[in-house]
């Protein structure tokens, strides 16, 4: 066997260091791995979930292969970091501005699920959405008990919009729980019982949270940097809400005390589907101000993801609606919103695997 030249060993030396620094980078990127990165799931499913009831078979299993790498990998961080990093992770999750960002891992955990009941993945489906259950309960109590006894003066701060992600969270249970409670056999009745409730919890926080909101925004000072991608999940939940209120419509529990409900179900879906349709004029608004008016710049983040959601969310809210009230016209606009949503996840994947690429080139 030869041995090394003179060159290849310089080479190897070289390669170790490079190698090394790699390894510092990707643990850095860990250390501050933003808690809502699961955005990137919801985004992700909730598009495609759309496109498959929209008709678009392929779109919509292409963006299931993204998701079948995403949501792994983001769990295998998230691991990663609690391992290595539980000093950031608990500051993260006593922070009043972040710890609702953690509702993320409940909602991709649930859209994700609604992805792979589509494809007659039942079983997985169910386990995903136990465990999402659980992390709610659990985020749920952390989390209001972070605004209570930790939080302080303007540590909190609501138009951040980050709140809201709580909502999502919630309503996203009631929607992967409606495809599955029938087969939860002689536990079908208790699970739509749940689900019921769950939605009600959801319609609840959101009025809670959004009338903190409408005056933070309308009634103190907003600067450009307030003016942040998670404005979108204000609209972004009412879809939620609205699309886990057709979705209840359009199931039957089987429980007469739970039919009972129907007017109620009927009137205030469609009044959470008129409320999020008001929003989205008004944050088009709000985005034109910060970015052309006050000329910030636009630059990645992870956030984005946040943005992407909303849009899908409400296309597929609008379709479900639709079936809902069985009115057939109003489905021209969520065949035209779902391309706006496409366009939108599209240019925010770029964004992501620009950041990456950088990361890995050290640049």
């Amino acid at each position: 066997m030869a041995s090394p030249t003179t060159d290849d060993r310089a080479a190897g030396k070289e390669a170790v260091p490079g190698a090394r620094a790699l390894r510092e980078r990707l643990n850095e990127q860990i250390r501050g791995l933003y808690p809502g990165y699961f955005a990137l799931v919801m985004a992700t499913g909730i598009v495609s979930n759309a496109a498959h009831y929209l008709g678009h078979g392929g779109l919509s299993d292409a963006l299931m292969a993204v998701n079948l790498g995403a949501f792994p990998l983001l769990a295998l961080l998230l691991a990663l970091r609690i391992a290595r990093f539980r000093s950031e992770v608990w500051a993260d999750l006593m922070n009043p501005r972040l710890v609702f960002s953690f509702f993320t891992i409940v909602a991709a955990a649930n859209v994700f699920g609604l992805q792979l009941v589509h494809r007659g993945f039942h079983d997985a489906a169910v386990a995903l959405w136990l465990f999402a259950l659980v992390a709610w309960i659990v985020l749920g109590y952390l989390s209001f008990s972070v605004l209570t006894f930790v939080n302080a003066g303007s540590g909190a701060d609501v138009v951040h919009g980050g709140w809201l992600i709580a909502i999502v969270g919630t309503e996203s249970l009631v929607l992967l729980g409606a495809q599955l409670a029938p087969h939860f056999g002689p536990l079908a009745s208790l699970a739509f019982v749940t689900i019921y409730a769950l939605w009600g919890v959801g319609i609840v926080f959101y009025g809670i949270f959004i009338t903190l909101f409408s005056y933070r925004l309308f009634f103190l000072r907003v600067e450009p940097a307030d003016v942040t991608p998670l404005f979108w999940v204000v609209m972004g939940a009412a879809a939620i809400a609205t699309n886990a209120g057709s979705t209840l419509i359009l199931t039957d529990p089987g429980m007469p005390f739970l039919l009972a409900l129907r007017p109620f179900l009927d009137g205030t879906t469609l009044i959470l589907w008129a409320w999020a349709t008001w929003w989205i004029p008004l944050l088009v608004i709000f985005g034109v101000w910060k970015h052309l008016v006050r000329k910030e710049p636009i630059a990645y983040h992870a956030m984005f993801w946040s943005l992407v959601f909303p849009l899908g969310m409400y296309t597929l809210a609008t379709y479900r609606l639709s079936l809902a009230a069985d009115f057939p016209p109003l489905q021209w606009l969520p065949r035209g919103m779902l391309w706006i949503a496409l366009a939108a996840w599209a240019l925010t994947m770029a964004g992501t695997a620009g950041a990456a690429w950088r990361v890995l080139r050290n640049r």
